[in-house]
């Protein structure tokens, strides 16, 4: 412990001697690991933000279904109906952790107003259960469902501004019913919504259950959708349902294996923040690898009198690979902090953002801050300063005690 004391305080001096150096060596450092929070911090926070948006407005964080309903239920959405299992649903909404479980039933027909008429996704809803789940549906004009379940529906506002439809018009809905007769009624549009889904908001519209059931002239609602608390109890919350749902009546479903769109995005943002991480690893390790390679070529009479005067070959090693860690300790302490202010102070600012893909508002940026993101660029920075800290150790350490003397005649 003593000798290592004693290389760690060697290093330091040899750092600090150099103070031209080792500042640009520093800055390198500091500069890559304040890109890497700021980068994935930005990636972290769309990432969640798209990830809550589609759980809160389509999806829930488990669907409760029947066997094959994923599967096949588009091809026969009524004949994987779930009916009589209030006392269940009740069952499941009074778990912990679940603020509500939502039923919906959809269905699909068209729509007329006038002249114009249009193919639409309907889905019947229960209004109280979807004021506390679809937090990211956002009335723009009119109001929403009613919790008494009246006679009534909301549009998605593209598919109103294709029909020409303003809240207070009457669209009649023409549909296939369970049994494979024609059915139709006719309802106010009472509100238009927005929800992070363009496509969706083109093609869908809401009603109350019990109308939408009166149309397609079925009991109960294909899905259940559960909304936890908090996401990251969804696995367990899963676990736990398993154990008490009857076996082979019910799937379970959660929302990463729906959310195809979500997880496609995900892998690409997370390859392109590790090809930005890849390159600044690189700068890193050039840097330091300069600095200690510069370092030893005008020590060399110094590291022969150090052999001359007893150490040995791997405490020279020691000593520039402690020189090279501690670059990167202070380099990255330093972006670390710098990269915390930045991004609580860009952050508070906002980054405004144009819509992306499928949606028609944009909104403001922020940078997401997480133990991992910054435990990992603290990480990157040390590990790539120790291994560009290798080759230089090596090459000061196998000089000739001889021909290192003798330059500094």
């Amino acid at each position: 412990m003593k000798f290592w004391l004693l290389d760690l305080w060697l290093a330091m001096r040899s750092v600090l001697r150099q103070g031209r150096r080792t500042l640009i060596a520093i800055g390198a450092v500091s500069f890559g690991v304040i890109a890497m929070i700021l980068s994935a911090g930005f990636i972290e926070w769309l990432m969640e933000g798209m990830r809550e948006s589609t759980i809160k407005s389509q999806l829930g964080h488990v669907q409760v279904v029947r066997p094959g309903y994923v599967e096949r239920g588009t091809s026969d959405p009524y004949g994987f109906v779930i009916d009589g299992e209030d006392a269940l649903r009740q069952k499941i909404e009074s778990g912990s952790n679940v603020k509500v479980v939502a039923p919906r039933l959809s269905f699909n027909g068209l729509a007329s107003k006038g002249d114009n008429t249009l193919a639409f996704l309907g889905q019947g809803v229960s209004a109280k259960a979807e004021s506390v789940l679809s937090s990211s549906v956002t009335i723009t004009r009119g109001r929403n469902l009613s919790a008494e379940g009246v006679n009534e529906m909301i549009m998605g506002r593209g598919l109103a501004a294709n029909l020409g439809v303003q809240v207070g018009d009457t669209v009649v809905l023409m549909t296939t019913t369970a049994a494979g007769n024609v059915n139709a009624v006719e309802a106010p549009v009472v509100g238009l919504f927005n929800s992070v889904s363009k496509e969706y908001d083109d093609s869908a519209l809401r009603m109350p259950l019990a109308l939408a059931q009166q149309l397609v002239r079925v009991n109960g609602a294909q899905q259940w959708l559960v909304l936890l608390d908090d996401t990251a109890r969804t696995d367990a919350k899963l676990a736990e349902l398993k154990g008490v749902m009857p076996a082979g009546k019910f799937e379970l479903v959660p929302w990463y294996q729906l959310s195809d769109f979500y997880n496609k995005t995900k892998d690409l943002f997370s390859s392109q923040v590790n090809v930005v991480q890849f390159i600044i690893l690189m700068i890193i390790v050039l840097s330091i690898s300069n600095t200690l390679s510069m370092s030893v070529m005008e020590r060399v009479s110094e590291i022969g009198t150090c052999m001359a005067l007893g150490l040995t070959r791997a405490r020279i090693r020691r000593i520039f690979m402690s020189e090279g860690v501690m670059l990167g300790l202070v380099g990255g302490g330093l972006g670390v902090v710098i990269g915390c202010v930045l991004a609580l102070a860009i952050s508070a600012v906002g980054i405004p953002l144009p819509p992306p893909p499928g949606m028609e508002q944009g909104f403001s940026g922020e940078i997401r801050l997480t133990f991992g993101i910054v435990a990992k660029a603290l990480a990157i920075a040390v590990a790539s300063a120790f291994v560009s800290s290798l080759y230089p150790a090596w090459r000061a350490s196998r000089m000739n005690i001889v021909d290192a003397l003798r330059q500094s005649r």
